[in-house]
C-alpha cells in the first residue's frame, strides 16, 4: 500500500475492525493490543472513538468489543445498492457497442443459468436465444458457470446437464473448465443454433464467486477463439471492472 496517499490513522482504526470481525468471540483491550501493536493511549483513543460512531460495540460489564450495528446498516445499504443488472448493465452495452455483435447477461435463477438481460447491436444475427432461456452447459456462458460452481445446486445442474448429454467427452469437458478458470474465457459454438458462436467471460466476487456471465454472440467466422486475441483481451479488462465492482481482486 502506498502510504504517501493514505492516512495511517485510519488504516489502523480498519485494521482494528477487522481484528474484531475475524474473531469468533468478543475481544478485550489486552487482546486487541496484542494482535493489533498499537501502544495502549493509542488504541484506548482508537477503542473509544470507533465505539462512540457505533462502528464497535463494548459491552459495559465485560468490558469486552464486538461489532456495532452501524456496520449491520451500511452492510443493508451495500446489498441494496449491489443489484448485480443495473450495476453492470452500462458495461455490457460497452462490450456490444466494442464488438459489434449481441451481449448477453446471464445469472444462476433457481435450478439453471438463464440470460436476463440481451443488447443486440448486430440486428441481424438470430442468435437462437431470449430473455428467459436457459442456458446448457455446453453453450459458453455455460461453461462459465461450470467452471466456477460453487453451489450445491450448481453442481446438480452440471450433473444433470453432462447425464443428458450421453456423447459428451467428460475428460475433454474437466480440462476445458480447468482452462476456463485459468484464462477467465470460455469459447463455444452455440448450440442453441447454428452458424453462431460466442465467448463469455466471469464476472465475480471478493470470495472469487460468481455473480454473473457475460456472452457475446456474433457469426461463427466473426467470433474470436483465443485469449490471445485483441477484442478478447479489450473484453477481459472491461469484465475485471465489473467484477472490481464486488470487491474482486485477483488476477
Amino acid at each position: 500500500m502506498d502510504k504517501s496517499t493514505t492516512i495511517g490513522s485510519l488504516i489502523h482504526g480498519f485494521n482494528i475492525i477487522n481484528i474484531i470481525a475475524n474473531s469468533d468471540t468478543p475481544l478485550k483491550f489486552t487482546e486487541i493490543q496484542e494482535l493489533s501493536g498499537l501502544s495502549k493511549s493509542n488504541l484506548y483513543k482508537y477503542l473509544n472513538t470507533l465505539t462512540q460512531l457505533e462502528v464497535l460495540y463494548r459491552d459495559p460489564r465485560q468490558g469486552d468489543y464486538s461489532l456495532g450495528y452501524k456496520l449491520l446498516q451500511y452492510g443493508n445499504a451495500t446489498i441494496k445498492n449491489h443489484d448485480p443488472i443495473s450495476k453492470l448493465k452500462p458495461y455490457c452495452k460497452e462490450i456490444s457497442d466494442l464488438t459489434n455483435m449481441s451481449t448477453s447477461l446471464s445469472i444462476w435463477l433457481n435450478d439453471s443459468p438463464t440470460i436476463t438481460n440481451i443488447w443486440n447491436t448486430n440486428y441481424g444475427l438470430n442468435i437462437g436465444a431470449q430473455i428467459g432461456t436457459k442456458l446448457p452447459i455446453m453453450s459458453a456462458a455455460g461453461k462459465i458457470f461450470a467452471a466456477f460452481a460453487n453451489s450445491k445446486e450448481v453442481y446438480e445442474w452440471i450433473k444433470k446437464e453432462t447425464e443428458n448429454n450421453p456423447d459428451l467427452d467428460l475428460d475433454q469437458l474437466k480440462k476445458e473448465l480447468e482452462n476456463i478458470r485459468e484464462q477467465h474465457v470460455a469459447f463455444a459454438i452455440e448450440p442453441l443454433i447454428k452458424h453462431v458462436s460466442s465467448w463469455s467471460l466471469p464476472i465475480l466476487n471478493y470470495k472469487n464467486e460468481l455473480i454473473a456471465a457475460v456472452a457475446i454472440i456474433g457469426f461463427t467466422e466473426e467470433v474470436p477463439r483465443a485469449v490471445s486475441s485483441e477484442i478478447v483481451q479489450k473484453v477481459i479488462n472491461i469484465t475485471k471492472e465489473m467484477s472490481n465492482i464486488f470487491g474482486y481482486k485477483g488476477k
